[in-house]
């Protein structure tokens, strides 16, 4: 396994890092890359870009096109799919709880549960409720890491995880960083594998 892993930066609202949260676990252990998992926001980032909306709201065909081929991807990796009646959903409760659980073996089972609830069964992920659900679905105590997820140093965990985020040059999710370099979207996910395992 090599030792520097790839890292995964991920928006819960982001439409394409759904398939690439639902793939990349299985796809990294099977190329024996560890990865790490990035949660952050991508509002700050669009509104220093001047942007008051998702670009897929900003701009209505590329709008059209995402959701279509949201689809089709959704199609191809078998993976179940249903339109969030808002969007862009408000992640931020979301990421603060992965970050919360940073460290815990399930986490990426509660990204993808997340990720099944936004964009598989049109849940609102801002809800507590939805949240918890997930949570309990993995045996979790929902109340205990809801409450984690709240207190400030995970508050001031995901504002740095998000200037971190632009200060590397991430500008849309899902961005894989492979020994320092930026690949920026699902459809990049084996490039950035890939490049993983280079030889120095």
């Amino acid at each position: 396994m090599t030792t520097e892993p790839l890292e995964f930066w991920f928006e819960f609202a982001s439409t394409y890092s759904y398939p690439a949260a639902m793939r990349i676990e299985s796809l990294a252990a099977r190329a024996g890359v560890p990865v790490t998992w990035r949660p952050f926001l991508l509002g700050p980032i669009f509104q220093a870009q001047g942007w008051a909306d998702s670009p897929f709201n900003l701009y209505p065909a590329k709008g059209r096109y995402m959701w279509r081929d949201l689809e089709r991807l959704c199609e191809k990796h078998g993976l179940p799919y249903a339109r969030p009646a808002i969007f862009p959903q408000r992640s931020i409760l979301a990421a603060r709880l992965a970050l919360a659980a940073g460290r815990e073996p399930w986490l990426p089972a509660l990204v993808r549960g997340v990720y099944v609830a936004n964009f598989a069964q049109a849940a609102d992920i801002a809800a507590p409720a939805t949240l918890a659900r997930v949570l309990g679905a993995l045996g979790q105590d929902a109340a205990a890491w809801l409450e984690r997820a709240q207190s400030q140093p995970v508050k001031d965990a995901l504002r740095a995880a998000t200037e971190q985020a632009q200060a590397r040059g991430i500008f849309g999710a899902p961005t894989f960083v492979a020994r320092g370099e930026l690949f920026w979207g699902g459809d990049r996910l084996e490039d950035a594998l890939a490049w993983a395992l280079r030889k120095a």
